[in-house]
């Protein structure tokens, strides 16, 4: 696995690459996995965090469905604010400028897009506890993991099914951990969808 050993990956570091419209992930739109599961998802006041909500295509997907309690959490508003530029009906007030490990509130339901890749991979215990945390009894954490690795010393970091094994098995229940068979052209083959529930 790669690991960062140069450049703090802080909210400087995010501003940077959002300036520089670095950031090679951005789908542009809400991705199919995440935009599946929501279609089925019946209550709309169920609390729902994304964190790392970077340019939010989830965020603004799910207040165009209808959801009212909904945030998404972030170092930096540049990536947010990119998106709002491009779409006024964007929810720029549902964004939160906070590190997601000292935030403090319990959900229904936690989105995972490319945020597991972009945190430190020294950090991803760290992680899986304060999802555990920050959910209610019952509470889920549904989206996509990279399934590949890639050769870089800066995000987006891999990983693969052993290692997301490992680091769930034992705290949370694993639903469902399988490759996923509606992912975008880009990332066919290299994603996992996960629904992980709090015990």
């Amino acid at each position: 696995m790669s690991q960062n050993n140069n450049v703090p990956i802080n909210t400087a570091y995010w501003d940077s690459r959002y300036k520089k419209m670095d950031s090679p992930w951005n789908a542009k739109a809400i991705t199919t996995p995440l935009k599946e599961y929501i279609d089925q998802i019946q209550d709309k006041d169920i609390h729902i965090l994304i964190p790392g909500v970077g340019h939010g295509h989830e965020l603004l997907y799910l207040h165009e469905q209808g959801f009212n309690n909904i945030k998404g959490l972030d170092l930096t508003l540049l990536a947010a604010n990119q998106t709002k530029e491009m779409n006024p009906e964007f929810p720029i007030e549902k964004v939160i400028l906070e590190d997601f490990f000292i935030h403090n509130f319990q959900y229904d339901l936690i989105l995972e897009q490319t945020f597991f890749c972009a945190i430190e991979p020294h950090l991803r215990e760290k992680y899986v506890d304060k999802i555990q945390e920050l959910l209610k009894e019952g509470g889920k954490l549904v989206g996509v993991l990279f399934d590949t690795e890639f050769d870089s010393n800066t995000p987006p970091f891999g990983g693969g099914y052993l290692e997301y094994q490992r680091l769930f098995k034992d705290k949370m229940n694993i639903v469902l951990m399988e490759k996923a068979y509606n992912s975008i052209k880009p990332r066919m083959g290299k994603e996992l969808f996960i629904i992980i529930e709090k015990k």
